[in-house]
């Protein structure tokens, strides 16, 4: 585990070093406030920092409030080194955010027990964020594709509407569907049936861009929001999925497996544009005239299509 000393004391600092990285700890040093500051705001900082209250430009215990106040993870366990003996000094000093203090001059095995203590709090933070990431997954993906489930679907298309909107910028939106899906599932079974939903979300994964959402809206059904898209290019990207599910048959257990999809395309135009339901809706539209016209193939809704319809 990376460790940061920081000491203004350069004889202290060497002997503190020393005994890190005997119990072997990764450290990193610094002279003064301000280089511990820089060390500990970068992307990857030390997990455990042991800081001097004072020091030159910057003491410890701005350095800790300043940590504190970013709020950030992960968790950084702070230590901090003092010749205060107060009472109010200390209370300070854990107000602004220190997890320990010890005084000087530093009992060897005291700050081993400390950065112990200071390792099974780090520990059982980053369990519970996993705890946290994963109940997260759980609330916004589908169990079987790993995409994002309905509910999040309508989480992510409301909040790109808005910045669209925000930004005049430009959304599309595809609805696809497995042709004949139903008929997998009663020849093959289930199983089969979750194979192809599986790849299918994978070669639609592999289709789009990293910021676009590919989402399961339903059975065979699937969805796609696509920030900052225009229509012309929204339908190039369905017209790769077309091709990409239909071109390359599926492995299914009992075999191979040819399936095709059929997708609606639309996009954000004029104020009523950025209302998610009537994109929805329009993209659904989209996909029946698909559907109707002999599958495996894209639409884009226009209202004429609808009325001819």
């Amino acid at each position: 585990m990376k460790a940061l000393i920081a000491e203004d004391n350069p004889g202290f600092r060497m002997a503190v070093e020393r005994l890190l990285k005997k119990w072997g700890y990764d450290v990193v040093t610094a002279a003064n406030g301000v280089e511990a500051w820089e060390i500990l705001r970068k992307d990857d900082p030390p997990r455990l920092a042991i800081l001097d209250w004072m020091m030159p430009a910057l003491d410890g215990v701005e350095v800790c409030r300043r940590v504190r106040e970013q709020n950030r993870e992960p968790y950084i366990y702070i230590l901090l080194l003092t010749a205060k003996d107060t009472a109010e000094e200390l209370i300070e000093g854990m107000e602004a955010g220190a997890d320990e203090y010890l005084r000087k001059p530093v009992n060897t095995q005291e700050l081993r027990v400390r950065l112990r203590a200071g390792r099974r709090i780090i520990d059982l933070q980053e369990e519970l964020v996993r705890a946290r990431e994963l109940l997260r997954k759980q609330a916004t993906r589908d169990s079987l594709t790993e995409l994002l489930n309905r509910g999040a679907m309508f989480e992510v298309l409301t909040r790109e509407l808005k910045r669209a909107e925000r930004e005049s910028n430009t959304l599309a939106l595809l609805m696809a569907d497995l042709d004949h899906f139903k008929q997998v599932n009663d020849k093959f079974g289930h199983a089969a049936g979750d194979a192809v939903l599986r790849e299918t979300a994978r070669r639609m994964s592999a289709c789009v861009r990293p910021y676009d959402a590919p989402c399961r809206y339903g059975g065979e059904e699937f969805v796609i929001i696509m920030p900052g898209c225009d229509l012309a290019n929204a339908t190039d990207r369905a017209q790769e999925i077309c091709s990409a599910i239909a071109v390359t048959p599926i492995h299914i257990p009992e075999g191979l497996l040819n399936l095709t999809c059929s997708i609606g395309v639309t996009a954000t135009s004029g104020p009523a544009g950025f209302d998610s339901a009537a994109l929805l809706h329009e993209a659904d539209e989209a996909l029946y005239i698909a559907k109707s016209k002999g599958r495996n193939r894209l639409e884009v809704f226009t209202p004429q299509a609808v009325l001819a319809r």
